[in-house]
């Protein structure tokens, strides 16, 4: 009887195992650059049979000095995104956005295309390779800290590319950017700051809310209240509710810290779902 039991353990513990969402490693040449570029691919645990998909898909984008494996390996829950990909039925694209990119294309550094690629190489990639519903009102775009801005930056200049877009503790003022390392970073990709101060202000979400509000998309802005970027993701929040631009703004305990971003990757991935859901009503 005992035998039979951790048999019956045994069985159990490895269906749940492998019940679980696959995690992939895509890799893509990027003409625009000239170099191979990876990304992690989530899909849930059902992807596999014929019938299901086609599945919305978010792409998750990293902060600065990060890469595409912060997501899937870093978060305080290590199967966070597998978790969430079962849970929410849908596919997690973890792009490679180098280390500074700011996912600008850089007009001063021909290998700093991260724009192009993203919405363009990429994701022709992704739709080419995986069961997605290929097009906006099956896509979004979320991400922390410098991701934060590159979603909204991205979102806002494609449009026709997504539904609704997030941001997590998001550097959204790059022109007021003054910690050293950070403003060289950008300067990498933007040019020297004393002469290009408009494009500074051009390139940062919190001048942009024309485009914000052009696009005619959803937005989800979040940041922590001790978050050294708090008071630009209010002044956001301050002009989008001016210009009437629909969005969910929160503010919640937490710092600049993966504890404060894994918790808000559910919260985003609910507004999605809603927004979603009330595009397929209309």
């Amino acid at each position: 009887m005992q035998k039979k039991c951790l048999t019956l353990l045994l069985f159990l513990t490895l269906t749940i195992l492998s019940a679980q969402a696959k995690v992939d490693t895509l890799a893509i040449q990027s003409s625009s650059m000239q170099k191979t570029l990876k990304a992690g691919i989530v899909t849930p645990e059902n992807y596999g049979k014929k019938k299901n998909g086609p599945y919305p898909v978010l792409y998750l984008l990293h902060g600065y000095s990060g890469g595409f494996s912060d997501w899937l390996k870093t978060p305080p829950q290590k199967d966070l995104l597998q978790q969430m990909a079962d849970k929410y039925q849908l596919i997690i694209v973890t792009p490679e956005g180098g280390f500074s990119s700011w996912y600008y294309d850089s007009p001063v550094d021909k290998g700093s295309q991260y724009e192009t690629y993203i919405t363009k190489e990429l994701l022709q990639e992704v739709d080419g390779k995986y069961k997605t519903i290929a097009n906006k009102n099956g896509r979004f775009i979320s991400g922390l800290s410098m991701g934060g801005h590159g979603a909204l930056y991205l979102a806002s200049r494609n449009p026709s590319l997504y539904l609704a877009a997030g941001s997590m503790s998001g550097a959204l003022n790059v022109a007021n950017i003054e910690q050293e390392k950070l403003r060289q970073s950008i300067e990498a990709v933007l040019g020297p700051k004393p002469e290009n101060q408009e494009l500074f202000r051009q390139s940062s979400i919190v001048y942009m809310t024309p485009q914000l509000k052009a696009s005619g998309l959803s937005f989800m802005i979040d940041c922590g209240v001790d978050d050294f970027l708090i008071e630009d993701n209010r002044e956001l929040h301050r002009r989008m509710v001016y210009e009437k631009i629909p969005h969910e703004y929160i503010e919640r305990p937490g710092a600049h810290t993966w504890p404060y971003w894994g918790n808000s990757l559910e919260y985003h991935l609910l507004f999605f779902q809603k927004v979603r859901a009330a595009s397929l009503t209309q």
